[in-house]
């Protein structure tokens, strides 16, 4: 899959540019603790903030363990029982009605989670009852939901397949197994779309899937947004993924952002060395091939994380100062107008060398 970051859309580049108008979805100091024993905890998400603005695509990449999952899971509530979300996630309805989605439970806590915010789970067989048809999931979600007649729920789900380019009569009448890994992940993007959400989750959408699938389910992605224009997040540590669905990524490293921006931003000046690293680790499509690094080291372990900076003791920038504090998101001023911030003290020096594709970009960087 092509690495070339897509262009922004109108309504993106609105929000990159200072936030124009009302976000769909308001996130502020959002953390999730997990218990670990008697009396001890780990925080698995450090104090997110971030705005999700209507029709935007917003990536969160980063390496396995780095918590991008359990801020998912925790936006929708789906947290186990050991865990423990805080801060405040408001959601903004297209009647101007505010919902504080931490403050939900019953009734109204299942219905915005699928209503007004789904999400689509990493593993598709695993999301499936597999002793279930198809037509029994497509059937149960919209009941739970609605009073739907049974012809339409046959209406919407048949309108759905078809949209993500599956044969309802096809699928309708099998079970989980029998449709190969696409088809199931396609089937999970339809049921999640039943009720119309204007938020849509999705975990490692093409986890396990071979390129050419992956290739299906991205098209399909692209369509049926363009199509339903509902908000996108998806969690991802495949980076080509980000570049072709984004108009937003975000950097996720030891359970906080630390660094965000528009996709060209992102994937041709990062300005943290995390990122920087993430991004010459996988090789370009279009000039010539540079020489590939990996980050040395791993992820620190949540439960110990280092003094200062936790990306410091994997880091070539690193510098005593780095030691004493974990850094904020500055704003970056590489243009006026720039949407773009890095945690990091020593943005200015991180620069990536490598070519903005003319054809798709315009110039060089």
């Amino acid at each position: 899959m092509a690495t070339t970051p897509s262009k922004s859309s109108a309504v993106s580049d609105r929000a990159l540019r200072g936030g124009e108008g009302k976000p769909l979805l308001s996130i502020r100091d959002f953390k999730v603790e997990y218990r670990t024993g008697s009396g001890t905890t780990v925080q698995a998400v450090r104090g997110i903030d971030l705005d999700l603005f209507p029709g935007e695509s917003l990536a969160l990449v980063g390496e396995s363990g780095c918590g991008k999952t359990t801020f998912g899971l925790g936006l929708l509530r789906l947290l186990p029982r050991l865990g423990h979300a805080s801060g405040k996630v408001t959601f903004n309805r297209g009647d101007g009605t505010e919902i504080d989605v931490l403050g939900l439970d019953g009734r109204d806590l299942r219905q915005f989670r699928w209503r007004d915010a789904a999400m689509v789970f990493q593993g598709a067989m695993n999301a499936f009852n597999p002793v279930l048809k198809i037509r029994a999931h497509m059937h149960d979600t919209m009941r739970a939901h609605t009073k739907a007649t049974k012809q339409e729920i046959e209406d919407r789900a048949g309108e759905l397949l078809r949209l993500v380019r599956l044969e309802p009569s096809r699928v309708m009448d099998s079970y989980p197994h029998e449709l190969s890994g696409g088809m199931r992940q396609r089937v999970l993007i339809a049921m999640s779309l039943l009720l119309e959400p204007e938020v849509l989750i999705l975990d490692e959408p093409t986890t396990a899937l071979d390129i050419l699938t992956q290739r299906s389910v991205v098209d399909v992605l692209h369509e049926v947004r363009e199509r339903l224009g509902f908000s996108m997040i998806f969690i991802s540590h495949d980076l080509s993924l980000a570049a072709e669905l984004a108009d937003r990524v975000a950097t996720m490293y030891a359970g906080r952002i630390i660094e965000t921006g528009g996709v060209r931003d992102m994937f041709y000046k990062p300005r943290h060395p995390y990122t920087l690293g993430l991004i010459k680790a996988v090789p370009p499509i279009v000039g010539d091939l540079p020489d590939m690094e990996s980050i040395p080291g791993g992820p620190p372990s949540l439960a110990a994380l280092p003094k200062g900076c936790t990306f410091s003791p994997r880091c070539k920038y690193a510098t005593e100062e780095c030691k004493e504090a974990d850094p904020p998101l500055f704003p970056i001023t590489d243009e006026p107008g720039d949407y773009h911030e890095a945690a990091c003290i020593h943005w200015k020096d991180v620069h990536l060398e490598r070519r903005v594709p003319s054809e798709d970009l315009g110039t060089a960087s």
